[in-house]
């Protein structure tokens, strides 16, 4: 049975201005909760905390963990790397400013679908560096990874509902400089440094150009000795895949094996 949940909206400095938090968290959690960070999709250009309600709430009640959807700031106002110094932010606040919230500090898993699945690949390299927390897990879907364009599938074989103009147009507004596209932050399918990175799941799509750099990612992840389960949906599309059930129960059960491992702060 579904877990019931005390859902809050609440506002906290971003970084460049103040951004939405959605607050999902069970009424039967226990005395302390683990934190899984959400980040819609929308091409960095549109969408908010609403469109990632479904996601969110699903993960909430199926994991029984504090789920934290992040409406970041979007591009072309707000361009790189705002959006992903938002979901910094709110990972901190998640884990050490949030009032009572009853929340593991030792355990906080990051995902997102789209753009989303961007910010949280780049989060949890960022993380890593950074050296205040560490993510115990990361499940990305259908994510965008690869500002160069260059390992798109073939729209019109895949029958994908997402386009080559569209990916121009979204990287266009985030990361309007050339070097940007290259930053590590912004393109973590180029680092060359994935080690060290936490347990992986990634989840692509069949009819999505996409779902070519997301199965490339996680070969690379595997490669840097890092764990990780890739699985490709059969007959779903980009935008379907973040509220496709199957793939959602994927996420919730590869979530609770690891947010109930090893801490990782």
């Amino acid at each position: 049975m579904a877990a019931k949940l005390d859902i809050e909206d609440i506002w906290i400095a971003g970084y460049a201005q103040r951004i939405p938090l959605r607050v999902y968290r069970p009424v039967r959690a226990a005395a302390t909760t683990p934190i899984v960070l959400y980040f819609h999709g929308g091409g960095f250009v549109t969408g908010s905390v609403n469109d990632a309600d479904a996601a969110a709430r699903y993960l909430a009640e199926h994991t029984e963990a504090r789920v934290v959807s992040v409406g970041y700031s979007l591009a072309p106002d707000f361009p790189f790397p705002a959006a992903l110094e938002d979901g910094y932010l709110a990972a901190k606040w998640a884990l050490f400013q949030s009032p009572g919230h009853r929340a593991s500090p030792c355990h906080i898993a990051v995902t997102g679908d789209d753009a989303g699945g961007n910010l949280a690949a780049c989060l949890a390299l960022m993380s890593r560096d950074r050296g205040e927390f560490a993510f115990s897990s990361q499940a990305l879907l259908a994510p965008l990874l690869d500002p160069s364009m260059t390992r798109l599938g073939d729209a019109c074989k895949l029958d994908s509902d997402v386009t080559l103009s569209d990916c121009a147009r979204w990287y266009s507004a985030y990361l309007p400089t050339l070097a940007q596209r290259m930053h590590p932050y912004s393109a973590p399918i180029e680092s060359r440094r994935l080690a060290g990175l936490p347990p992986s799941l990634i989840a692509s799509a069949e009819h999505d150009i996409l779902h070519v750099e997301a199965e490339q990612y996680a070969a690379a992840l595997i490669a840097a000795g890092v764990p990780t389960q890739i699985t490709r949906y059969r007959d779903v599309s980009h935008q379907a895949l973040a509220t496709h059930r199957p793939a959602l129960d994927e996420v919730a059960v590869f979530f609770r094996r690891w947010l109930a491992g090893s801490p990782t702060h």
